[in-house]
């Protein structure tokens, strides 16, 4: 199945090189879930602050267990500071 991830910020280092923008086309199996692509990617999970599953807001206690479907786009964010 495909999907869609985008990491914002800081976090497009973990996308491979040959990305354009932020923004990957991804084919996964059947049963992966969102900690299945942090992992996948490296990104540490504390930087993995904000996490977005078609708009929706997944709180960490559910990124275990929260399988992808088809056609979902996954978009994380890192914590960020400002003034």
């Amino acid at each position: 199945m495909k999907i869609g991830f985008k990491l914002f910020a800081s976090l497009t280092d973990h996308l491979p090189a040959d990305r354009k923008g932020n923004r990957v086309e991804l084919e996964v199996e059947e049963g992966t879930t969102i900690a299945n692509l942090i992992g996948r990617f490296q990104i540490p999970e504390r930087s993995a602050h904000l996490v977005l599953v078609n708009g929706q807001f997944i709180p960490p206690a559910q990124r275990l267990m929260h399988r992808l479907a088809d056609g979902d786009e996954l978009a994380i964010w890192p914590p960020i500071a400002g003034g």
